[in-house]
């Protein structure tokens, strides 16, 4: 990142937030397996500048307001973004604010923590983690009723499948080898299981 230590929740205060946040067991579900698939991209990945901290932490807290939108409508990635910049970690919710579209596909040479994240969350449905392109054909099922929205989802498809080329370019395994990997315990430190997270 940059030469100034950012704010980064550790694992036990993003149980914390996510908890007081009241999120749905499925959901807190889902943001694990997002967060076993980022570490795993992470650790393989190892460009200059990648910050594991936080793509951990962002990795965890990408849904935190999804719960409460199912009432409110809220754009929880939007939201997410917002909660998390008012209690002092301004960088893990920019990242949140991404995990459904980055903000700038390929600003930088080599992956942000953004991607790593906003990829994580595309491999993943419910809490199994599935090919790109069953996530991003229930994404469309599910959302992409009217033609502006379906038009919408089919540019992020691209996009991601284009962003998914990027990330492995630089990894020693496949889209298709995740799963194994993660099944085996790959080599790299990951977060002892928790009931909540």
């Amino acid at each position: 990142m940059n030469e100034q230590r950012i704010k980064i929740p550790s694992e036990a205060e993003c149980r914390r937030l996510v908890a007081g946040m009241g999120m749905l067991d499925n959901i807190v579900a889902h943001s694990r397996q997002v967060c076993l698939v980022s570490l795993l991209i992470v650790d393989h990945l190892k460009p200059d500048g990648l910050d594991r901290d936080l793509i951990r932490a962002a990795a965890l807290l990408h849904d935190i307001t999804k719960t409460r939108s199912f009432q409110t409508l809220e754009d929880h990635a939007e939201t997410g973004a917002q909660l998390l910049l008012e209690i002092g970690y301004p960088e893990v919710g920019r990242i949140v604010g991404q995990h459904v579209r980055l903000d700038r596909y390929f600003a930088s040479a080599v992956p942000t923590e953004a991607e790593v994240v906003n990829y994580a969350d595309k491999r993943v449905l419910h809490d199994r983690i599935v090919p790109l392109g069953e996530r991003m054909g229930y994404i469309l099922e599910k959302y992409g009723r009217e033609p502006e929205r379906k038009r919408a989802i089919l540019l992020l498809w691209e996009k991601t499948e284009a962003l998914e080329a990027r990330l492995f370019a630089g990894l020693p395994f496949a889209p298709d080898d995740i799963s194994r990997l993660l099944a085996e315990g790959h080599p790299g430190e990951l977060p002892e299981p928790d009931p909540r997270l």
